[in-house]
């Protein structure tokens, strides 16, 4: 844990740090990445999770249109640029070691690729994993029938 992240954890409520300190100070993992959990800012539902680097989270807190780095493609992902689905940052906060996100966020319909609204719809129990939502849309109305 860097100094900085450790003076937090005696700050008082409405103390501030500059925002190039802490993402300085962050602590990115060995391909310059941390996880960034999406949750419905109003209801808390947890959306996603995906992956975000210093440009990424520069952009969004930018511009608060969330932005992503797709590990799979190798560039800024901005969330819902092929599907219409996007995700509008209500409010970022940064966790007590400073390498994970949690994204507030007002989600356009489902969050995953999959239709459904979360990501998380397999509830998982010592026996079975079991499908706990329907999709929303179908992933061939949200991206085409090649998905």
């Amino acid at each position: 844990m860097t100094d900085l992240f450790k003076t937090l954890e005696t700050a008082e409520r409405g103390d501030t740090r500059p925002a190039e300190a802490l993402l300085a100070a962050m602590r990115w993992n060995a391909d310059g990445l941390v996880p960034a959990i999406a949750q419905q800012h109003d209801s808390g539902e947890v959306l996603m999770m995906a992956w975000m680097n210093r440009q990424a989270l520069e952009e969004t807190l930018k511009t608060g249109r969330v932005c992503y780095w797709s590990r799979s493609r190798g560039k800024l992902w901005r969330k819902g640029e092929s599907s219409g689905q996007v995700q509008q940052l209500k409010r970022a906060y940064l966790d007590c070691d400073g390498d994970t996100l949690l994204l507030a966020v007002d989600q356009a319909g489902p969050a995953c690729h999959s239709g459904r609204r979360s990501c998380f719809y397999v509830a998982l129990d010592e026996m079975q994993g079991e499908v706990v939502s329907e999709p929303l849309i179908d992933p061939a109305t949200l991206y085409g029938a090649s998905h």
